[in-house]
């Protein structure tokens, strides 16, 4: 479980775990292996699911009260993971029209952990080299490798062990409370 650090701290977290879902197809293998590695990192269920594909063309209305009310919390969990499958080599536009409407640099305020799956290891790289700068950009913190897994393992927990196993310790180290903090 993420530690929570005690709440009378200014700086405190509220150990809010996010889950986004940039799959075109509702209920996807991408929303499964999401859901997967944000409880396995937490310890626990992430307390939002936002699958983008329930969303459909309210994305693209910026006035849109559900939807904002949808980046706002986001944008203020602990942990948030972003996931996508792999289309044209990289994340899809409908994940694109939705971190659009973060702010640059102070949008995404806690960690974050990029995500795709893909038919073959030929973009196994996209995660890191295409989504982890989004994320960064958007002010996220993003201490560990992104993850890339193959679609036909996306229901194999074996596929994610050796990448929960090194990712896990730094998530929970860099949502822990400061170990200096109250001291004088």
């Amino acid at each position: 479980m993420i530690p929570l650090p005690n709440q009378s701290s200014p700086r405190s977290r509220s150990g809010r775990v996010a889950v986004v879902v940039g799959n075109p197809k509702p209920a996807s293998r991408t929303l499964g292996a999401a859901v997967h590695v944000a409880s396995e990192l937490a310890g626990r269920d992430p307390d939002l699911v936002v699958d983008l594909a329930d969303l459909g063309p309210r994305l693209l209305d910026w006035s849109d009260d559900l939807v904002g009310g949808l980046v706002a919390e986001v944008g203020a969990a602990d942990l948030v993971v972003v996931a996508s499958p792999t289309y044209k080599a990289t994340y899809t536009g409908l994940l694109k029209l939705f971190l659009d409407r973060f702010a640059g640099g102070t949008g995404l305020r806690g960690v974050a952990v990029p995500l795709m799956l893909g038919a073959g290891p030929a973009h196994a790289l996209a995660p890191e080299h295409l989504l982890r700068p989004l994320l960064t950009e958007l002010g996220a913190i993003v201490p560990v490798s992104a993850l890339y897994v193959l679609d036909c393992d996306h229901d194999r927990p074996e596929a994610y062990d050796a990448w929960l196993a090194a990712a896990r310790p730094v998530v929970r180290a860099v949502l822990a409370p400061p170990l200096l903090e109250g001291v004088s």
